[in-house]
């Protein structure tokens, strides 16, 4: 059983004149049609009182107005909306503003009775006419989302040439550990893959997490199919001699570009949307590592443009966006006034941040994913970060935090409704690239930070980068593919990064002896230069650094590569990762059977650092200590991090194994793929 129920593929291939047909004389669609006409009628009279140079000589014109205006906009908005996305951000931006005023125009010039006295006139009509209807259609729908399911099942389907090949449709709920996915599937705050659950169409399955535990390493893992060369989500690299930031696009595109193998998940005919890393797709849409390359993208600039030039879409986003920043600001008064422990300042950047994953951004990935789907694109995989952008700064067992998956549930059930026109059959995988941990941050909790630590310790200069920086990375993939020009400036500002060099306070980062970085919970030291340093000519150099690292009740472990091999070290004994070998207390007994394999995989990476230095972890409250200004954060061990879901059809994913590694992962998704008939192409290149 698939998780839609969409029509078989040889309906699909025998009866598209019809199918077509049907679209444009849906019952609904004309109710839907004079329902928009009333409220823009309304809308109209409201305005004509409010606005002095707008003159009517009765209500009749304006509902004459309403009529046309809805016909001519018919006509003019998709002009537009092409025109704006082949042009470019400008284009999209006066779209915006000017677009529906444009229709405005059109409709009272053919309509007597009615006239502007200026164009400016005609755009203040056109803001307060839309404004006046989105609330109006909000009152009257009561804030659900069905005119956007409506829209997008209206979509016209493409023809495939294999429409008896079906079709999946990856989403990453970003940041979702297997016990949160429990629960909400439990409690009902997600009724569309508990469905799927009772059906028996789905099955849901934990998979161990790679050490780091980030969405660069697990995206790079399932997408490219290994995680190697990725030792945290920003790292000193020592061939480029700067600093590498993943969500930033010139760092995305060296970091795929090191682990493509053409053969990624979505090689074969397959699209990215709102990713770092493509999966060598074909085409990709706000995905980090191809902005550096296309510098925009035509059509994420097309699906923009058609989304703000509707009277309701612009206003109807500024409307969610100042609604959700209005709900962050009370959720962070009650956590305050309630004594909510552990908690961190949560700011007004973070609100807007929160508003643009939870608002924008989703509608966006919504509607992108919906149109490639009518395309009949074969795979599609999607990244829904609302969840993970919450829980970084609110916490990721809080009730604000896990509601926010019931928004992302009605995202499942739209794309559900676009599979049953779509001219294949989908199949849905749900899926996580890691969990999240929470606890009160390293610095606040102990008054410093840990390059402060490390240079405390060894009298060095310390370059430290321990900014929270993931969340400008998402605004920046928006901007840049829709704009076609180069705006990462913010996530560089963030970063505290000029031109890609560091720039620690009171040193040129080329002087910088230690690099002190920080990924959640996970720490990394790097000494710069051409090779990475033994453990024991580390300590040559710094006696003092990692027994004071030890000693620190912030410190969990450190590992590093030791002339016998990689080693894990606690305040009370130490751990050969390759043997196994333990003296003294183990400092892993804590962490989970999987942590020495997980730890000795990171510390043999070439590319890791010096010093790997985890957070402690209470057993007890499954407290660690972000080295980030973060409650809820993922990168190292302790908590549910490192536990990761996949929801998948029964029929096409039947592990026999534990599920270890977004590496494994992405085999398990490949098999799925080439039973469903992909990648017979593929199949014949030699890996």
């Amino acid at each position: 059983m698939t998780s839609s129920s969409p029509a078989a593929p040889s309906d699909t291939a025998d009866a598209p004149d019809h199918r077509r047909f049907a679209l444009t004389i849906r019952g609904s669609d004309v109710v839907r049609l004079l329902g928009t006409g009333v409220l823009t009628f309304l809308s109209l009279l409201l305005t004509a009182e409010l606005l002095p140079g707008f003159t009517v000589t009765s209500w009749w014109p304006l509902a004459v107005t309403a009529a046309v205006g809805g016909l001519v906009g018919m006509v003019v908005r998709p002009v537009l909306a092409m025109v704006a996305g082949a042009i470019g951000w400008i284009a999209v931006a006066a779209v915006a503003v000017f677009g529906q005023a444009l229709v405005m125009q059109a409709a009272i010039t053919i309509v007597p009775g009615a006239s502007f006295d200026s164009f400016w006139t005609a755009v203040a009509t056109a803001w307060l006419t839309a404004a006046i209807s989105t609330l109006l259609a909000w009152l009257a729908s009561a804030g659900t989302d069905e005119s956007m399911t409506a829209s997008l099942v209206r979509l016209k389907p493409g023809a495939v040439p294999d429409p008896e090949v079906d079709g999946v449709v990856f989403v990453q709920l970003d940041g979702v550990s297997f016990p949160v996915m429990q629960w909400v599937v439990q409690s009902g705050t997600m009724t569309t893959p508990r469905r799927w659950l009772d059906t028996g169409s789905h099955t849901v399955h934990e998979w161990t997490v790679q050490m780091p535990c980030t969405t660069p390493a697990s995206q790079q893992a399932i997408l490219q199919g290994s995680a190697d060369g990725v030792p945290a989500f920003r790292w000193y690299d020592r061939d480029l001699g700067r600093v590498l930031v993943a969500n930033r696009p010139a760092d995305a595109s060296v970091i795929e570009s090191r682990a493509t193998t053409g053969h990624g998940l979505l090689a074969d005919g397959g699209v990215s949307v709102s990713n770092l890393f493509t999966g060598d797709a074909e085409r990709a849409c706000m995905t980090m590592s191809r902005l550096e390359v296309t510098r925009g993208s035509r059509r994420t600039r097309q699906v923009f443009a058609r989304f703000v030039i509707r009277p309701d879409g612009l206003v109807r986003s500024v409307s969610r966006t100042v609604a959700e920043i209005g709900r962050e600001r009370v959720q962070a008064l009650r956590q305050r006034r309630l004594g909510v422990h552990p908690r961190v300042h949560r700011s007004w950047t973070f609100a807007g941040l929160r508003a643009f994953s939870n608002g924008l951004l989703r509608d966006l990935n919504t509607t992108v994913v919906a149109e490639e789907m009518m395309r009949g694109t074969r795979s599609i995989y999607v990244d829904y970060v609302d969840y993970d952008e919450i829980a970084h700064h609110a916490g990721a067992t809080r009730l604000e935090t896990v509601a926010s998956l019931t928004a992302l549930d009605r995202v499942l059930a739209v794309l559900e409704a676009v599979a049953e026109r779509a001219p294949r059959t989908y199949h849905f995988v749900l899926l996580s690239d890691h969990g999240q941990s929470q606890g009160e941050p390293f610095a606040s909790r102990y008054g410093t930070d840990l390059s402060d630590l490390c240079r405390s310790l060894t009298q060095s200069r310390t370059a430290g980068v321990e900014g929270s920086i993931e969340g400008w990375g998402r605004v920046d993939s928006v901007l840049e593919d829709i704009g076609g020009t180069h705006t990462a400036a913010v996530t560089d500002a963030a970063a505290k990064r000029v031109d890609g060099k560091l720039k620690p306070e009171g040193s040129d980062a080329e002087d910088a002896e230690l690099v002190v970085l920080a990924s959640g919970n996970l720490g990394l030291v790097h000494v710069p230069g051409p090779r990475r340093l033994l453990l024991e000519e580390l300590e040559d150099r710094w006696p003092g650094l990692v027994p004071g690292l030890l000693a620190h009740p912030g410190v969990g472990f450190v590992s590093a590569l030791s002339a016998t091999g990689p080693v894990v070290l606690g305040r009370d004994g130490r751990r050969d990762l390759s043997t196994g070998a333990v003296e003294g207390t183990d400092p892993l007994a804590a962490f989970g059977a999987h942590a020495p394999a997980m730890l000795e995989a990171a510390t043999l990476m070439p590319r890791a650092p010096e010093l790997y230095v985890n957070s402690s972890f209470d057993p007890v409250t499954m407290d660690v200590a972000a080295f980030e200004p973060l409650v809820g954060c993922h990168g190292g061990l302790g908590g549910w991090q490192d536990r990761a879901f996949v929801m998948a059809p029964t029929h096409l994913f039947a592990p026999d194994r534990p599920i270890v590694g977004g590496d494994d992962l992405h085999r398990h998704l490949v098999a799925m793929l080439v039973a469903l008939g992909h990648r017979t192409e593929l199949q014949r290149i030699p890996s």
